[in-house]
């Protein structure tokens, strides 16, 4: 008959190797969920490319890539249809610029301030309320560029109308500003007390512990924010519909009326007969978005990983 001792010791033993057991089957189970979403993510957005591939590129055998994307004039149900969707992309391609270098310097001084600087109270009750603004849905800040901020843009600037690609630019950048604050707080929350303590000893200050320790090592969660916040300006739809002004011509300047990209497929897909022109077109518009978003975060993910080294070294 075994001592109680080792009746003990065996009995402790089984109970680990079950507990390994049973943390190893969670495990799996775990892993397997995440595999099985990512599959998912990536059979969705091989769905969504094919889609717009199968319903927009038979519009380039009726126009021309040339005259497609660099056609200035698009006028849908004329006699015969023209399509040129210049006037989209460049009114795209400079609202976002404008909302993208309004909000970012705004966004990671906010985000700085709050991981850094700001007293625990102040950051537990800014958090929360930043982030609840992320929610605000897009129609309810189309309202208030409509009401409160196009008559300010008006009045500034000397203009016929204040509905212009600045005022959606200005609201565009207040739309990502939430994303842009709460991700890189984040990510600079998450820095390593070591790092900042070493810079503390070696005579550094805060500002200077800020800019050379805290956002180089917090440089690719600040990078996501920004992409998020890229991403938000140029698929933004309702708020630039109701805001921008709705003009077909190319911007030579942000205080003239525009028509972005998705304004572009959101005001004409009611209007287009399925498998009609017009609804190629607008489909290769969408073509043309995704590979946009596509090569900024491609461009953006080579420049992240370039600076990963540098501070690496």
């Amino acid at each position: 008959m075994l001592k109680p001792e080792i009746s003990s010791v065996i009995a402790a033993s089984n109970t680990k190797d079950s507990l390994r057991r049973r943390l190893r089957l969670g495990e799996r189970f775990i892993e397997s969920w995440i595999f099985l979403a990512g599959l998912f993510a990536i059979i969705i957005l091989v769905g969504i490319i094919a889609i717009l591939i199968k319903e927009g590129l038979p519009i380039f055998t009726y126009s021309s890539p040339w005259q497609f994307l660099f056609g200035t004039k698009w006028y849908p149900t004329s006699e015969p249809p023209t399509f040129g969707i210049l006037p989209f992309f460049l009114s795209t391609l400079m609202i976002t610029l404008i909302a993208t270098a309004a909000a970012v310097p705004i966004g990671v001084g906010c985000a700085a301030y709050l991981a850094e600087v700001a007293p625990p109270r102040i950051r537990e009750t800014v958090k929360p309320i930043i982030e609840l603004l992320a929610g605000v849905p897009s129609v309810m800040m189309g309202f208030i560029g409509l009401m409160l901020l196009s008559p300010l843009v008006r009045s500034i600037f000397h203009l016929n109308t204040g509905l212009c690609g600045l005022t959606a630019a200005i609201m565009l950048s207040l739309m990502s500003l939430p994303i842009i604050v709460s991700v890189s707080e984040d990510a600079l929350h998450a820095v390593p007390k070591e790092f900042k303590e070493a810079s503390y000893a070696l005579g550094a200050t805060k500002w200077e512990t800020i800019r050379h320790v805290c956002i180089p090592a917090a440089l690719s969660g600040i990078g996501a924010a920004i992409m998020l916040g890229v991403g938000r300006a140029i698929g933004e739809t309702m708020t630039v519909l109701m805001v921008a002004g709705g003009a077909l011509a190319v911007p030579l300047s942000p205080t003239d009326p525009m028509t972005t990209m998705t304004s572009a497929i959101a005001s004409g897909i009611g209007n287009a007969v399925r498998g009609g022109l017009q609804y190629q077109a607008l489909f290769a518009i969408g073509l043309i978005l995704f590979i946009m978003t596509l090569a900024v975060n491609l461009i953006a993910d080579k420049v992240l990983e370039r600076q990963k080294r540098k501070f690496a070294r």
